[in-house]
Parts: C-alpha cells; sequence; structure tokens
C-alpha cells in the first residue's frame, strides 16, 4: 500500500540545479522510469507537490532554499519520504546556496572544497578522482554483488577495500558525524585522505532516508557508465527505496575515515613573507648596554671631495713659509708692501693666493687689488711681493 502511495520520483529543478532529467540525467531516468514514474518540479516546493512522492533529488542546486521549504521537506523526511542531496566541489559557496542548513541537522555537512587524485591513471583532470579503495561499509560491496568471499563474516574487522572502482569528478568531501553514517570515502591516492564523500541517515521512527553525495556529476550522463559508477548509483537508490539492504553495523560505528587536514596555500604565503619567530635574549636590567655608541667604522669616502675643495681654493698655493708686512700699525688708505714666498712659484699662484684671501678673515688684504706687482721669477723658491692699498 505504501508503494502505491509512494510511487513518484521527483527531480527538483526549481533552484536551477546543475542537472536534470532532460539535462544530464537523461541516463539515469532511463533505468528508473522501468519501476517509477518521473517528475520534475518546476515551481516552489509545497506539501501538496510531494503527495505521493517516494524520493526527491534535487542534483547541485544554485539558488537558496526558503526557511519554509526546509520545514516541508523535514516534515517530508519525518513523515517517510526520502531525499536524496548532490552538490559539487565548491560546496555551499560555490553553488550559492544553503542545503547544509537542512543536511546539519542530520549530521551532515558537504565541505567547501575539492577531491583530487595526486597520482595520473586513466584521467587526465585531476578532478576526475579515480578511487579504488574507497568503500566504507562491506554492505556497499555485497549490493554492488563485488563481495569477496568470507568478508560478511562478523569476526572480520576490515572491509574489502578493492569491491569497487568508481571516478569520483568534480566532488566535495563531506563532513559526516553520528547518526549519520558514512559509506564511501576518498580513498588512500586522493586528496583529502579518506574523507567521507556518501553519506546515509536513517529515520529510526517514521523510515525516512537521507542520502547525500558530494558530487553531482558522479551520476550524469558522463560518467555513468565509467568504472562502476552505475553499480553504486542502483545501490543508493535500492537503499533508498527499499529495505532490502542493511549497513554493517561494525563498519558504521567505526568506518576507516581521517580527520580533516587543512593545507596551506603555499602559492599564496609565498607572497606574503614575515620573519619567523623566535625567542630572543633576557634584556639586561640597563638597557643603555644594548645601544652601541662607539664608531661604526672609519674609511676614506669623503677624502675626495675634501682634496677637491683644497684646490679650487688655492690651485698652485702648496705652503706658505712667510709673510711680511713693513709695518703692522696702518691706517685707512695706507699702501703696504706684502712679500709672500711659495715653494713654487707661477702666475695662478697669486691669482689662487688672492681667492683664498677673500674667503679668509684676511678678506681685508682685498680691498684694493694691487694694479701692479713686481716680476715674479719662476724659481723652485721665489717671491712674490703685492702693493695693497688699504
Amino acid at each position: 500500500m505504501e508503494k502505491e502511495l509512494r510511487s513518484t520520483i521527483l527531480f527538483n529543478a526549481y533552484k536551477k540545479e546543475v542537472f536534470t532529467t532532460s539535462n544530464g540525467y537523461k541516463s539515469m531516468q532511463k533505468r528508473l522510469r522501468s519501476h517509477w514514474k518521473i517528475q520534475s518540479l518546476k515551481d516552489e516546493i509545497t506539501p501538496e507537490k510531494l503527495i505521493g512522492v517516494k524520493l526527491w533529488i534535487t542534483a547541485g542546486p544554485r539558488e537558496k532554499f526558503t526557511a519554509a521549504e526546509f520545514e516541508i521537506l523535514k516534515k517530508y523526511l519525518d513523515g517517510g519520504g526520502d531525499i536524496l542531496v548532490m552538490l559539487g566541489e565548491g560546496g555551499e559557496s560555490r553553488f550559492e546556496t544553503n542545503i547544509n542548513f537542512l543536511l546539519e541537522e542530520y549530521g551532515i555537512m558537504v565541505n567547501n572544497d575539492a577531491v583530487v587524485r595526486n597520482v595520473y591513471y586513466k584521467y587526465f583532470h585531476p578532478k576526475e578522482a579515480l578511487v579504488s579503495n574507497g568503500v566504507l561499509n562491506r554492505e556497499i560491496s555485497r549490493a554492488a554483488g563485488k563481495a569477496v568471499p568470507g568478508i560478511l563474516d562478523e569476526e572480520s574487522s576490515g572491509n574489502n577495500a578493492q569491491a569497487l572502482t568508481f571516478v569520483y569528478p568534480f566532488g566535495a568531501t563531506l563532513s559526516v558525524t553520528k547518526p549519520a553514517v558514512a559509506v564511501l570515502s576518498t580513498g588512500s591516492v586522493c586528496f583529502p585522505l579518506n574523507r567521507p564523500i556518501l553519506a546515509f541517515y536513517h529515520s529510526k521512527n517514521q523510515g525516512g532516508k537521507l542520502a547525500v553525495l558530494g558530487s553531482c556529476h558522479m551520476f550524469s550522463d558522463q560518467y555513468l557508465d565509467k568504472e562502476e559508477n552505475s553499480k553504486i548509483m542502483d545501490v543508493v537508490f535500492r537503499w533508498l527505496t527499499t529495505e532490502d539492504i542493511h549497513l554493517n553495523q561494525i563498519d558504521a560505528e567505526d568506518p576507516e575515515i581521517s580527520d580533516y587536514m587543512m593545507l596551506p596555500d603555499t602559492a599564496a604565503l609565498s607572497e606574503r613573507l614575515r620573519v619567523c619567530l623566535q625567542e630572543g635574549d633576557e634584556n639586561p636590567r640597563d638597557f643603555t648596554s644594548l645601544f652601541d655608541l662607539s664608531l661604526y667604522q672609519l674609511d676614506t669616502t669623503s677624502l675626495p671631495k675634501v682634496i677637491k675643495s683644497v684646490l679650487r681654493l688655492s690651485t698652485a698655493v702648496h705652503s706658505v713659509l712667510s709673510i711680511q708686512s713693513a709695518n703692522t700699525s696702518l691706517g685707512t688708505g695706507d699702501r703696504v708692501t706684502i712679500s709672500v714666498v711659495y715653494k713654487t712659484c707661477s702666475q695662478t699662484c697669486d691669482e689662487a693666493l688672492y681667492q683664498a684671501f677673500r674667503g679668509t678673515s684676511l678678506a681685508w688684504f682685498a680691498r684694493d687689488f694691487p694694479a701692479q706687482r713686481a716680476p715674479c721669477p719662476r724659481d723652485p723658491l721665489s717671491e712674490s711681493r703685492w702693493l695693497v692699498t688699504l
């Protein structure tokens, strides 16, 4: 009687889903059509639209659900209805939806990450992750007809790692806590390692079931016939719509999954270099001892500028031996003859001496430049006479 009341599988198309029965899920529709009535929901979710629906499916919703729609789905699940939610890489943030608001109440959440395979095999794209040891519950292998003799013994502590091989394209990982149960993982080859990708929740009161898959591409027309994806789809729909499959309790209580490890973004960190943190020496009581007040270095970097300045002041005057004056007590208007003796004498000696006097405290010598001067013999040691009017 229950099957007659609930004989429809409803694909939601109201939230701009990535895949619908007419877009990407045609092969799935053909497989389900022989046993179920297939419909698409293009209007808002209402309790009336869910009457007679056995399974409600959303594959990659790209719009947010309203609080009223979530309440309707909760009542539908509590009343014995079944729900299949599929998303993709990037989780809610990329799809701009809020489906986790519903899933978190049952212990499941789709993470905002992506599953990649770090070793190339068969599939060129790293996000077309080929998983060969991702079965967490041995009942999945048995239901798919891949069980190995002896694997179902209660004494066996592990499951058949090689039971099913499937390709998990462009999918995300899940965070699963009780009462939900993880049944498939990324395995030991794909990153993140050993993280859930398919989880089941079974309401014990009314019998409603919830299945969450991290990749809506896995059951699409492009990948359904790859590896053994079709067998996994059959198992998922059998678990949702029948009572034939009962998960192994040992594997359900302690699935072989690893903690979620966050990997640093090396490329982004390389552009934000920071000094490493390390413990320094203990500061002394007298903090002034930390300052080095001594001379840092002694060099000749300024010597060329000094030499150039000296040459400009007295180009050919190397040393003045003596300056003689006839009378040191002179008044204004008096004339005095000054004798300057050089080691080396030339025409430029007198000019340089005059320029040098103008810039010193002896500037009064240059009040009246002499109109005449004695002949300057060009001896190694010679004398130049100046007649200055005060």
